[in-house]
């Protein structure tokens, strides 16, 4: 403002003019609270009148937005709260008795701050008079205008929340967005563009609306305005220089997003609601409301390339909101992009889901984490001040249903959906923050729907007074259109005209659309590979063993450190340990993982791991980032320090990174981050294998049913801690047994046998899912991730109880030369040796190999007891197996196994054991040892849980149960 009075004294108000001619200026005006009155105030009375001034001034800064206009329909409060504040009354501030007139305001420089727009009583309409006169009751003229500047900026269609902010550099910079002279005017061309946006956000709906009357669609009636806020929010962001733009959102409006956000082609869309169009290629589809995208397209007004992807969605909602922050931040990484200046994220939020949903929180907090903030996302929240049926009075207990970004200190634009150009204006505003400060920013677009949860529902069962007040509401296009037809910006040409030559684009893609018969999944993928798959050969995949050096010049890297690093005494001895292994020629499992990843990082494949605790382990194995004890964030990564190991290879990144105490977002944010590089090993470890379902929906609706939904494949790896060590029912199962549930692969499938069946096993399932059970075969299940020429989740069972088990151990010559992933680990012990006398077979999975085998050697009974170990449960290894059984004719069949009966995998492998022993023309049935079926994962007491054990396990070499 003082710039704007140097260049020209009359641009502000009088007052300002007379506080910066004559007062003690020092620094560019804010409606601060923190101004000090001038000398020239000499006396009491006018102190006391100064403080009052800016403690009135304080109260609109803080809670003006409570009293703004922003509900369209004008029978709610945003805030839920009916009565208005007492801090916005003039009584409250000591201004009783006194006769403020005008001349007050000019005659000295300490009341300037009231008019700091130079705004004239002309300039408000009756609609601001009455708001004033209906929230103060004013009694004096001259208080009005003291209260009219604030109202203006505070309390109209725009809510400000920004002072739960504390840095004082943003609060100010929000004061000068909102409180600047004239800032928020309009260009004639701005309202042009506005409104042909508006044009398009609406007759699109009422296309899809005349020719698809009961189809569900999930329209954005009663919110049109939500796609000229978009496009300001992308136009604005393009001028900082973004490039690309990753979108998540939910149903509500994603057509139209689709459409006139992203551009994809109408005829695309318009098809989708052909119920009797074909499947071109592989999956099984989604309802078209779900469906993601990625569109790279020419932004108009800024003529620069952009690209638009828009993150499939379940119905789950939120849940798409992570793992657009993942893919949002791997872009960044790919393309170098450290501060977020070149990809963003755009969330779209409904206002039920926005308060109720905890993921929100849990994303929320990802958002300044160092491996996990994208630098700001912009939050827009779609408030149709309901949800499906439900009144925001009983689904909420906060004013806003944006109050969970105050935890971040994002400010919060509420603004009434129902003006064009203050929704443009705070998504301006929002675009400018985010590139300023790369913080997060929340606008809530107060609006309504129109239609019910979907077209074919009737909201007026359960909200009347709603609905008819939206029954009798004018859309936004038409209020905006008549308002600029009566100030001569446009005419009524003008605007049928742009409803014409839209009306027009969408009947010839309707008629294009006709022409569309097979519907290409593909088509709709929100992060695209390239060309990933060319000249691949779907059956081959690349050796993963590697050579004796590598292992040994990987292995001495993992076990040092640098001199200058003062690290734990615990930490030696484990380093030391790790030493002697490499000079054994041994690993276990951490120094096993280890030398997995690093030899994948040397030939270029960046690697990530995140979880709770996983740069230690949660059980103190990993060590991964070695913290120096005498000096502050010191830290070292071997992983990290791999140049120069080797003549010509440059290393890719490492990232290994402990998250925060959530499962559903740090998952789902895995999840978008291993979408975008298929190259890239992505890997999330679980604290507890048993606080996995606490991340569900993602497993569900994403991870395994991901690339038969939206044709998208992943790489993903989970490494869930399982295993029943007597720590209780909440650490001790990863639930295996809903992983193998949700295989896809049929129990009583056809069995043809080939060279190429463990591979098509590996290509035709939806994930992969192992109880692992050395190192040695997890170093090849790793490698095998990234060197097959698909892409598929992998599930583990991780160890817990092994990790330090010296049976456990693997030799190199399991890693070297042409050794590779062993879906099943065969018996190799005496019971070889004369096949025919073995009387029981035993099959098993992970851990609980290590307590047979000790209990089958106790007993002397390892000529009649084999033991086969199926490493890779799903797809089951019908081609191994069925040679196990072969090799022991006389023997009988068990699965043994030490979770309860109804848990673990004896429920999916004895249908499939089953069903292999009639095609080998055997009757033999599977019998089941372990324990018995419970409701609780496991005991809670320690002693049961060893009676519990040591009961199956007795069975197991006593003849009576061969």
């Amino acid at each position: 403002m003082y710039e704007a009075w140097l260049q020209d004294p009359s641009s502000v108000h009088k007052s300002w003019d007379a506080y910066f001619r004559y007062g003690e200026f020092a620094s560019p005006a804010q409606l601060a609270p923190h101004a000090q009155p001038s000398s020239s105030v000499n006396t009491y009375k006018q102190s006391q009148e100064y403080y009052h001034v800016q403690s009135l001034i304080r109260s609109y800064q803080e809670r003006g937005h409570k009293i703004a206009h922003l509900d369209p329909l004008g029978i709610n409060s945003a805030d839920l709260e009916a009565e208005s504040p007492k801090s916005l009354m003039l009584s409250s501030h000591n201004f009783g008795g006194y006769t403020w007139h005008r001349a007050d305001v000019e005659r000295g420089h300490h009341y300037a701050d009231l008019d700091p727009l130079g705004i004239n009583d002309h300039t408000f309409s009756n609609m601001g008079l009455e708001l004033a006169y209906n929230h103060f009751q004013f009694e004096v003229e001259a208080h009005v205008l003291s209260c009219y500047m604030l109202l203006n900026i505070y309390c109209k269609h725009i809510g400000i929340e920004y002072t739960h902010i504390n840095n004082e550099e943003q609060t100010r910079w929000i004061r000068e967005k909102f409180e600047t002279p004239r800032i928020r005017e309009f260009s004639k061309e701005e309202k042009h563009i506005t409104l042909a946006r508006l044009v398009r956000s609406q007759r699109f709906e009422e296309f899809l609306s005349t020719k698809w009357t009961s189809e569900k669609r999930f329209g954005l009636e009663g919110c049109e305005v939500l796609i000229p806020g978009m496009k300001t929010v992308i136009d604005r962001s393009t001028e900082f220089g973004v490039e690309s733009f990753i979108v998540g959102m939910p149903h509500r409006g994603r057509l139209n997003v689709l459409a006139n956000v992203c551009r994809k082609p109408l005829e695309n869309i318009f098809c989708q609601f052909d119920s009797k169009l074909n499947e071109e290629d592989e999956g099984s589809g989604d309802v078209k409301y779900h469906l993601g995208m990625s569109h790279h397209r020419l932004n108009r007004v800024t003529n620069k390339e952009i690209n638009v992807a828009v993150v499939a969605n379940p119905s789950h909602l939120e849940a798409s909101g992570p793992v657009a922050q993942g893919k949002t931040r791997h872009e960044q990484e790919c393309v170098g992009d450290t501060d977020g200046k070149r990809v963003m994220s755009i969330l779209l939020h409904g206002d039920a889901a926005f308060s109720g949903q905890g993921v929100v929180y849990e994303t929320l907090h990802l958002s300044d984490l160092p491996t996990f903030t994208t630098h700001g996302t912009i939050h827009i929240v779609v408030n149709n001040q309901i949800g499906f049926t439900t009144d925001p009075r009983f689904s909420r207990s906060s004013p806003y249903p944006t109050d969970v970004g105050r935890v971040i200190n994002a400010p919060i634009f509420h603004v009434n959906a129902d003006y064009p150009e203050e929704v443009v204006y705070v998504c301006k505003v929002a675009a400018e923050w985010r590139a300023t400060f790369g913080k997060d920013v929340v606008v809530d677009l107060v609006c309504y729907r129109r239609n019910g949860h979907n077209e074919n529902d009737n909201p007026y069962v359960t909200q009347p007074i709603m609905y008819k007040a939206i029954e009798k509401q004018k859309p936004v296009m038409e209020k905006y259109a008549a308002e600029l037809i009566s100030s001569g910006v446009v005419t009524t040409d003008d605007y049928k005209n742009e409803i014409e030559k839209y009306d027009q684009i969408c009947k010839k893609a309707y008629d294009d659309s006709k022409g569309i018969l097979v519907n290409k999944n593909s088509e709709w993928l929100d992060s695209p590979w390239g060309d990933f798959f060319v000249n691949k050969d779907q059956m081959k995949v690349a050796p993963t063993g590697i050579s004796e050096d590598i292992v040994q010049k990987l292995g001495v890297q993992a076990s040092t450190y640098p001199k200058d690093l003062e690290i734990h005494s615990s930490l030696k001895r484990v380093l030391k340990t790790r030493m002697k292994m490499v000079e054994d020629r041994t690993v276990d499992w951490a120094l096993g993982e280890t030398i997995a990843y690093m030899s994948l990082l040397i030939d270029g494949y960046p690697v990530r791991l995140s979880g709770q605790d996983v740069e230690r382990g949660t059980f103190s194995h990993r060590h991964h980032v070695i913290h120096d004890q005498l000096v502050d964030k010191k830290t070292y990564c071997p992983l990290n320090n791999l140049d120069g190991l080797f003549e010509g290879k440059k290393p890719a990144p490492y990232t290994v990174c402990n998250s925060s105490l959530s499962e559903y977002a740090v998952l789902g944010f895995e999840v978008g981050f291993s979408q975008v590089d298929p190259n890239c090993l992505v890997l999330w470890e679980a604290q507890f294998g048993d606080f996995a379902n606490t991340a569900q929906p993602i497993i569900d609706q994403f991870i395994s049913c991901g690339q038969d939904k939206w044709v998208r494949q992943l790489g993903l790896v989970l490494l869930l801690p399982h295993g029943y060590e007597g720590m209780g029912p909440e650490h001790s199962s990863a639930r295996l047994e809903r992983f193998l549930q949700m295989s896809n692969d049929d129990p009583s499938q056809e069995l043809k046998f080939g060279d190429d069946f463990a591979m098509q096993q590996l290509h035709d399932i939806n994930w992969f899912v192992c109880n692992i059970s050395t190192p040695a075969n997890f170093f090849h299940a790793i490698r095998r991730q990234i060197l097959l020429p698909f892409r598929r989740p992998l599930i583990n069972m991780s160890p817990k109880a092994i990790l330090r088990l010296p049976e456990a151990r693997s030799s190199f010559d399991e890693m070297i030369g042409d050794t590779e992933f062993q879906r099943i680990i065969p018996e190799t012990g005496i019971a070889t040796e004369k096949p025919q006398g073995v009387q029981k077979l035993v099959f098993c999975t992970g851990k609980v190999y290590y307590e047979i085998a000790k209990t089958r050697k106790v007993a002397e009974k390892e000529h009649e007891v084999a033991v086969v170990r199926v490493e890779q449960i799903s797809p089951f290894p019908y081609d191994l197996v069925r040679d196990e059984i072969a090799k022991y004719p006389n023997a009988s069949i068990s699965w043994v196994q030490e979770e309860h009966k109804n848990m673990g995998a004896f429920q999916y492998v004895e249908p499939r054991l089953r069903h292999l022993l009639m095609y080998m023309g055997r009757n033999d049935k599977v019998k089941y040892e372990g324990r018995f079926p419970a409701a609780s994962p496991a005991a809670g007491n320690k002693q049961l849980h060893e009676q519990e054990l040591d009961a199956f396990m007795s069975n197991i070499c006593n003849p009576d149960f061969y």
